[in-house]
């Protein structure tokens, strides 16, 4: 009888170990997943602006947030209105924040660990612990500081 709550536990302790790794590896695919999503939005961001000349869309020279209509980021032709929508295209609870300009533009998307990944027209792609650039922010911050 003891022998068998020996196994009995032994087994509870292996099970233990392997669904705390299998979360830390769910973490870094959710995390890998947005990284890619953002990846991709910098190329609709490009295909975007070669169009109009601009990567506010018709809103003008004023910061815009993922949601703001006839923004770059609302746009389905350029391919950019589906690495905006987070309801659909990122892991459950990320947070995305867009501003944009007619000469710039940032994007960042909340990983699993408490940070942002952050893209923006000057080419910058990085981790970043707090985003400058709160939806609609007043002065249309549009770098990953």
């Amino acid at each position: 009888m003891i022998e068998l709550l020996v196994v009995i536990a032994i087994i509870g302790i292996l099970s233990a170990v392997v669904l705390a790794s299998l979360n830390v590896a769910r973490s870094r695919a959710a995390n890998a997943k947005v990284k890619s999503q953002l990846a991709g939005a910098r190329a609709s961001a490009e295909i975007f602006y070669d169009t109009n000349k601009s990567y506010n869309g018709t809103a003008g020279d004023v910061a815009s947030d993922c949601a703001t209509a006839s923004s770059m980021f609302q746009d389905s032709g350029s391919g950019m209105s589906q690495y905006t929508d987070a309801a659909n295209n990122y892991p459950a609870g990320t947070n995305l924040r867009c501003s944009s300009t007619d000469s710039a533009y940032s994007i960042s998307g909340s990983l699993a660990g408490g940070t942002f990944w952050c893209v923006d027209s000057t080419g910058a792609s990085r981790e970043v612990t707090a985003v400058d650039h709160p939806t609609a922010h007043p002065d249309g911050d549009t770098t990953c500081n």
